[in-house]
């Protein structure tokens, strides 16, 4: 059995998601500050979830081209390489926007008439915070599709 880690970097913070064992599901896990601990806080997390491969993110502009945080991506992939765990690219093509989406339909359909503006500010910040693993299990679960898709082929 091979179980994934699918990450979704960004400079402030660091979005993580985990398959299931067989490798065809992904689920939001956790998303960490990305400062001095994070690559420990990775390692952890490989060893505690049994994780075989890790998928990260691949940023792009509009064009194909390399983006902005792409060199943070290639910096922190050389960090990671040193877990010698097979690392994958997929694109993150509007991930987070997808994610938050997603979250916002889920938050505004629990809200209760009349409070939506009072908690409108509340929903957001609680949207905000769970969008990066969101789109780290949206990222890992492309690749899986891709990947399983080939096996079945």
């Amino acid at each position: 059995m091979t179980r994934f880690l699918g990450i979704d970097y960004g400079e402030k913070r660091v979005g993580i998601a985990v398959s299931d064992e067989e490798g065809k599901l992904a689920f939001p896990f956790k998303i960490l500050k990305n400062n001095s601990e994070l690559l420990d806080t990775i390692h952890n997390i490989c060893g505690e979830e049994n994780i075989s491969e890790i998928v990260i993110g691949e940023s792009l502009n509009l064009s194909g081209g390399e983006n902005i945080i792409m060199q943070g991506i290639k910096e922190f992939t050389e960090k990671l390489s040193g877990l010698n765990l097979p690392i994958h690219f997929e694109k993150e093509f509007l991930t987070s926007i997808e994610a938050r989406r997603h979250l916002s339909f889920g938050g505004q359909a629990r809200g209760r008439e009349g409070k939506e503006k009072n908690n409108a500010r509340k929903i957001k910040k609680g949207i905000s915070k769970k969008v990066d693993a969101s789109a780290a299990a949206l990222i890992l679960q492309r690749y899986l599709d891709k990947k399983n898709k080939t096996l079945m082929l």
